[in-house]
């Protein structure tokens, strides 16, 4: 016999399913937000990572977690002759990036994507590998969709080498973040979420050493504004 009671609660939410709400809710604000928050050197961030797949002419270029579009309409305009697919699995992020331009994406979790292996040359991910539910799975979808030798890009935030940085970083994470976050979104738990996943976060040696472990070859790190953010390279290795 049913419980009714029991029917009419509400299901309780996934880590996943928190993130694509929580993300969804601040979309309309969340370019202004992410600008003045980092104050503009996410523009200085993405532009680098853009010239990096530029310098690879890929044809092909899948942007996972894509958000509003801007690192796929960056490496757009570097490369205006390729193919370039964003993938999110927040349909009001997506369509603030369609009115921004970006052309073609998809509603798509980037754990499981509805793409063939080896459909592309190039995966770039900014800012999102971070709120993934497995970062190693994560990975390892990203190599399959990839051809043998085709490039990989991510970009993420990192924690400062320099320790007294480190320290003034970790105040504006925790104190600052979620205050001016809240004031620009009306959304305070996002950024407290922001400055926890940063800290959880594998950087340096350590992100190299899971890409590695997880399909790609000749990994390496670029720290970005003294260790903010730090990109990582890689190529995707033949099948053993």
């Amino acid at each position: 016999m049913f419980d009714l009671e029991r029917l009419n609660e509400p299901a309780i939410e996934t880590q996943p399913e928190r993130v694509q709400r929580m993300f969804g809710s601040i979309a309309r604000r969340y370019d202004l937000a992410n600008h003045l928050l980092s104050c503009g050197a996410d523009f200085y961030w993405r532009n680098r990572a853009a010239e990096i797949v530029a310098n690879w002419r890929s044809n092909k270029v899948v942007d996972l977690a894509t958000g509003t579009g801007d690192l796929a309409l960056a490496i757009a305009k570097k490369l205006p002759s390729a193919e370039i697919t964003g993938v999110d699995f927040s349909e009001e992020m997506l369509a603030v990036a369609h009115r921004k331009g970006l052309r073609k994406t998809i509603v798509a979790d980037a754990m499981r994507l509805p793409f063939a292996d080896s459909a592309f040359d190039c995966a770039t991910v900014a800012f999102g590998l971070r709120n993934m539910e497995d970062w190693g799975a994560a990975l390892r979808e990203m190599s399959r969709v990839l051809s043998v030798n085709g490039h990989l890009l991510v970009l993420e935030f990192s924690l400062p080498r320099l320790s007294i940085l480190r320290t003034v970083y970790r105040f504006y994470l925790h104190r600052c973040l979620p205050l001016l976050g809240s004031f620009l979104t009306q959304q305070k738990r996002a950024y407290h979420y922001l400055g926890g996943s940063i800290e959880e976060f594998p950087s340096d040696g350590a992100m190299v050493r899971l890409i590695e472990a997880s399909g790609f070859a000749n990994a390496t790190a670029e720290p970005l504004t003294g260790g903010i953010a730090t990109i990582y390279i890689a190529i995707r290795k033949k099948a053993v």
